[in-house]
């Protein structure tokens, strides 16, 4: 089941565009990696795929729907975002940012009930942060807040009200912009075994950008490559990440890329 479609986006903040007809499908269960240098617009695809851009030409669908016409919070319904880093004007506990996952299914004025505080500690248990559930988000390691905001992400994709425990929607997808770029190798490991985790036992859909190879290799079903806003590749790991596709992606002799090629 395709549950994402790009088809034939253009997007441009300048009169440079950023991104020139890319085309691409997520299909159910894909833990797809976006591959490129700086500047070579996967987080502006991440964002045109969230709907907080709007194509200047072609259009993203989710589940058959076109982003530009689905509501905020039925958008947020179904995928949610971790972005590259997280900042707060306040501070706030862990549980207290896992909570405001909940935003999108609560009613103007309401408050979190029973629920929603059970889904947001099934969350901080999915990726193996309850105990720092009262701590206070900005004395957190960078690996353990990224970790609590995937929380975050999951308590917005669960169903409403399961009660005990956490049950994801199903065509839940999830996106995250450069999950490991400012962690050490401690931290991207735990951060790659929770997406793991959660694509290979839960079925969650995720996509990914990163400028990581051995970390697109390892952990996703599928990579696309981009450059200059333009998609050079699309598929398997082992099929797409040879030394003329990475000589080619970071403009470099295939001499030096062929040891970049991951094992």
């Amino acid at each position: 089941m395709t549950m994402l479609r790009v088809e034939g986006v253009e997007f441009g903040f300048t009169a440079t565009p950023v991104l020139r007809g890319v085309s691409l499908q997520i299909a159910s269960g894909d833990l797809v990696g976006i591959l490129g240098p700086n500047g070579s617009g996967k987080t502006t695809l991440l964002r045109l795929m969230a709907g907080a851009l709007v194509a200047q030409r072609g259009r993203v669908l989710v589940s058959e729907d076109e982003t530009t016409s689905l509501a905020r919070r039925t958008l947020a319904q179904r995928l949610a975002v971790v972005p590259q880093e997280t900042h707060l004007a306040f501070d706030y506990t862990a549980l207290e940012i896992v909570l405001m996952g909940r935003y999108p299914h609560l009613g103007a004025f309401e408050v979190e009930g029973p629920d929603d505080v059970a889904i947001a500690h099934a969350a901080l248990a999915l990726t193996g942060t309850s105990h720092l559930a009262e701590r206070q988000f900005q004395t957190l390691s960078g690996g353990e807040k990224q970790r609590v905001v995937i929380a975050s992400a999951l308590a917005q994709l669960s169903e409403p009200a399961t009660g005990a425990g956490l049950t994801i929607r199903t065509g839940a997808l999830l996106l995250l912009d450069e999950p490991t770029a400012s962690l050490d190798l401690r931290y991207q490991i735990e951060v790659a075994s929770v997406l793991r985790r959660l694509h290979d036992q839960r079925g969650l859909t995720i996509v990914l950008s990163t400028h990581d190879l051995r970390f697109a290799a390892s952990l996703c079903t599928r990579v696309v490559l981009l450059s200059r806003g333009i998609m050079l590749a699309d598929g398997p790991p082992a099929d797409v990440l040879t030394a003329d596709a990475i000589s080619q992606l970071y403009e470099i002799d295939p001499a030096l890329a062929a040891p970049l090629v991951p094992a």
